[in-house]
């Protein structure tokens, strides 16, 4: 299909609604920082969403720019890499994993390799951190990988990662009009 010039309404929409949608991302993502709710944060932890939100950003560059009928090995390790390291601020974020394997199946470039090197990334993760835990330079985050506490995070995690997919989808929507 071919994708025909946007017309002047279309060329605004198409740079004005992605805009919209990370404002109102950032703009939700402080709600819970306002005086007047009164929630008890823990700084650490909700402030940490934003760095585990820019590096899933980068995993979603990373993985959305693999070529078609090409391996996926490298940027499934790299992906294991980057949310294992993301996983010591927010455990829970390495399942974020199955969805970014669903789009690699989704666009039949998944393997049992990218599999593998998927595991082996979360791995090498795994064994820096146990030295790092041994020698008392780190915290054990991942011996409370449930905790209410670690929840806080996704707040401006989910609001970002929904902020990209609305303007993806507007985006896509408005190319094909």
């Amino acid at each position: 299909m071919q994708n025909r010039p946007l017309s002047n309404r279309n060329k605004w929409l198409y740079h004005l609604l992605p805009a919209v949608f990370w404002l109102l991302a950032i703009g939700g993502s402080l709600i819970p920082m306002l005086p007047s709710l009164n929630f008890q944060l823990s700084t650490f932890n909700y402030y940490s969403g934003y760095w585990v939100a820019a590096i899933m950003l980068i995993i979603i560059v990373f993985i959305g720019r693999i070529k078609r009928h090409s391996s996926s090995v490298e940027e499934c390790f790299v992906m294991a890499l980057l949310l294992g390291i993301a996983s010591y601020w927010i455990p829970t974020v390495v399942f974020l994993t199955i969805p970014v394997w669903a789009y690699l199946i989704y666009r039949n470039l998944f393997s049992g390799r990218s599999l593998l090197a998927t595991f082996l990334g979360y791995a090498v993760v795994a064994i820096w951190a146990a030295v790092f835990i041994f020698f008392g330079w780190i915290a054990n985050p991942w011996a409370h990988f449930f905790a209410l506490e670690n929840a806080l995070g996704w707040i401006p995690l989910g609001a970002i990662l929904i902020a990209w997919l609305a303007s993806t989808i507007v985006r896509q929507n408005l190319r094909e009009r």
